[in-house]
């Protein structure tokens, strides 16, 4: 392979990467599909820190192809909403979840964090899966979210990156995509800041497969309303 050719292949890598921050076209129902399956270990994780009821309203903010709308669907007998900005989100996590809208039990809305389309009040459970990175205005957006929770509802936010300052593909995504790796410490310094109480932080860390130099981990944060 020439060099023009390596080359060629990372920015093509590139493109199909940036729609992770809003999945558009041909290449961001690509990425979806691949987040399905790359995320899959780290939802189940995450979700297994969550104590969800047969009688919990859910709400799943960034709700990409679908998968964690699914999953708390077999979770709770009561309503699951997924909320998406990407027009390919919705689209894509509608037709996985087609069924249980059919039935009334799940509705999938397009619109932004910042400007929730819900009444106060109105959800027991609100998610966040590989997603805060790209919020607007964290602690401003995390307001919203506790304005729709209800009294002593769940915040939930689950992350694939922990911050890492030797990691250079991490410093590489950052620059890329102009997103926000937080920190357990800043987890809770912005969710203290905008009302949030209780927050508890689990993180699971280890060796990057490749680099066996770089430390990787999972981070997921519940707080309380």
């Amino acid at each position: 392979m020439t060099d023009n050719e390596k080359s060629l292949r990372s920015e093509e890598e590139k493109e199909l990467i940036i729609n992770a921050r809003k999945p558009v076209g041909e290449l961001g129902d690509k990425l979806l599909e691949r987040m399905n399956e790359s995320h899959e270990s780290l939802a189940q994780w995450g979700v297994s820190h969550l104590d969800i009821s047969k009688d919990d309203v859910i709400l799943d903010i960034g709700c990409g192809g679908g998968v964690n709308v699914e999953r708390f669907l077999k979770m709770t007998e009561n309503k699951v909403y997924g909320l998406d900005y990407s027009e390919v989100a919705v689209e894509k996590s509608t037709k996985l979840n087609q069924n249980a809208i059919d039935e009334g039990r799940c509705e999938i809305i397009q619109g932004s964090v910042s400007e929730l389309p819900f009444e106060d009040n109105a959800f027991d459970i609100v998610t966040g899966f590989e997603t805060v990175y790209f919020w607007p205005d964290f602690v401003n957006d995390c307001k919203e979210v506790r304005r729709v929770l209800k009294d002593d509802g769940i915040m939930f936010i689950c992350n694939e990156a922990i911050p890492n300052e030797g990691d250079e593909r991490q410093r590489e995504l950052i620059d890329l995509l102009d997103m926000k790796i937080f920190s357990e410490d800043e987890f809770d310094e912005h969710l203290r800041e905008a009302g949030f109480s209780d927050i508890i932080c689990f993180s699971k860390r280890g060796l990057d497969s490749v680099d066996r130099e770089l430390l990787t981990g999972w981070l997921c944060v519940i707080a309380r309303k």
